[in-house]
């Protein structure tokens, strides 16, 4: 009986290795420089090849050559990767280290399957938008039960039971109420008179941090921008597809482009630097290596959105004079350094844009030595990962602490998450907002908020 069984996974191995060996051109263009290494802040943490993107690599290639038949500790290896693209952003041979990465692990997922709760969570929940909104409002009254409130000034909570997995974690609680579970579609277009803008919403800010929304709707009604938030949003896709589950990626792909693609805009504008990057890399990506499927349509739609999706401090920088409300204006004062999330800076190139939106409300924006630098967070990673996550974040906390800042500002829901764990943890005073938060705060401290 043993003799069918391996004969059997010598078999699903070939498969594998023929599946993977479609990378082969790309996983070409890494010359093992090493150069991956000085950026890669896993790597600074556990000096392990494995955990560099030039070991990882060299895994895949492993896979196609059918040095070993481990598929399972291969996916754990590419598991251990924060899909910053820290090696990506300084790599001398442009090689797409995150495209790779995703793309193998979709192809070890088909192999493997998913885990049983990735699974349950991907399929039945993620995929379905409306049932996921309602079950996230619904569970948010009863945290209380497993959160116990922290006195800390970043209003984290921790587990109320003694858990090894969540004991010492400062957890973001979930809003009361989540910005779209109120929402009927809105539509301040008739209202607005200059850029027509959808607003994507994302799940993180809508469950964790509506506080973002209300701000960043203040403020394009402040320059008069013509405002579409469609309702029933959902995730933009990336944990899916972070996890392999490409079915669940597609499905909530299609769902947005049709979403969005219903009504004239300028700009698909977000707050959140995942979403960006997911919508102006990953969505235009999803059926090109799928050829002619018949999703031509959806693909030109794909493709037209990405180039009009913009952060939201990107277009407040671009295409709205932000010094305007101050002029003549005595603005509150205060120290701000900033975090570049990783997606936003090294993903997309912007960094620039928010410090503008900061600088613009007179604020004394002091940078930290590694205002680039991970903090630690890259998603799934944290929950799997959270002693080396931890690690990682804590260097940042301290990053930003040295700066003497009142207030740290990011584009990041993710980040805030993370930062705000850190940070209470060292028990600072330091506030964790988005720039947006912080130029409708001036905003209203002004009384100019219409």
């Amino acid at each position: 009986m043993k003799e069918p069984v391996k004969s059997l996974q010598l078999n699903k191995m070939e498969k594998l290795a023929r599946d993977v060996k479609s990378l082969e051109e790309q996983l070409s263009l890494c010359t093992r420089c090493g150069m991956c290494q000085s950026n890669c802040p896993l790597y600074a943490q556990t000096s392990q090849e494995s955990d560099v993107s030039r070991g990882k690599l060299t895994l895949i290639c492993g896979l196609i050559d059918q040095m070993f038949d481990d598929a399972k500790g291969v996916r754990d290896r590419l598991d251990r990767c924060l899909l910053c693209g820290s090696c990506a952003h300084k790599c001398p041979s442009r090689v797409d280290t995150v495209g790779i990465i995703l793309r193998t692990r979709s192809i070890i997922a088909r192999y493997l399957g998913l885990p049983f709760t990735k699974k349950l969570i991907f399929k039945n929940l993620l995929s379905n938008p409306s049932l996921f909104n309602r079950l996230m409002a619904a569970a948010a009254p009863f945290q209380k039960i497993a959160l116990r409130k922290e006195n800390n000034f970043q209003g984290t909570s921790c587990a109320r039971l003694v858990s090894p997995l969540l004991c010492h974690r400062h957890m973001v609680p979930l809003a009361k109420t989540p910005f779209g579970n109120p929402l009927q579609e809105m539509d301040f277009r008739e209202k607005g008179r200059g850029v027509t803008v959808a607003f994507f919403v994302g799940c993180l800010i809508d469950k964790a941090f509506p506080q973002i929304t209300h701000s960043l709707v203040e403020v394009l009604a402040h320059f008069k921008a013509r405002i579409l938030i469609p309702k029933d949003q959902g995730c933009c896709g990336i944990p899916a597809l972070a996890a392999g589950d490409t079915k669940t990626f597609e499905k909530l792909w299609a769902f947005h482009v049709d979403l969005f693609s219903n009504q004239p805009i300028d700009y698909l504008v977000t707050a959140c630097a995942t979403c960006s990057s997911t919508i102006i890399k990953q969505w235009p990506a999803v059926l090109k290596r799928k050829g002619g499927t018949g999703h031509d349509e959806l693909l030109e739609k794909a493709a037209i959105l990405a180039e009009k999706t913009v952060d939201i401090s990107w277009l407040l920088a671009k295409r709205f004079d932000l010094l305007s409300p101050f002029k003549g204006n005595l603005c509150p004062k205060e120290i701000i350094t900033c975090h570049d999330p990783c997606h936003l800076r090294k993903s997309l190139g912007v960094f620039d844009q928010p410090r503008q939106v900061i600088k613009a409300c007179g604020h004394d924006l002091r940078e930290m030595s590694s205002p680039d630098k991970c903090c630690g967070m890259g998603g799934s990673f944290n929950l799997d990962h959270y002693d080396l996550s931890s690690r990682i974040g804590g260097e940042k906390a301290l990053d930003i602490m040295s700066t003497g800042c009142s207030t740290v500002a990011t584009s990041c829901p993710a980040c805030t998450m993370q930062i705000s764990d850190m940070l209470a943890q060292q028990n600072a005073r330091i506030r964790v907002k988005h720039p947006v938060q912080i130029y409708a705060e001036q905003l209203n401290a002004l009384k100019i908020i219409p």
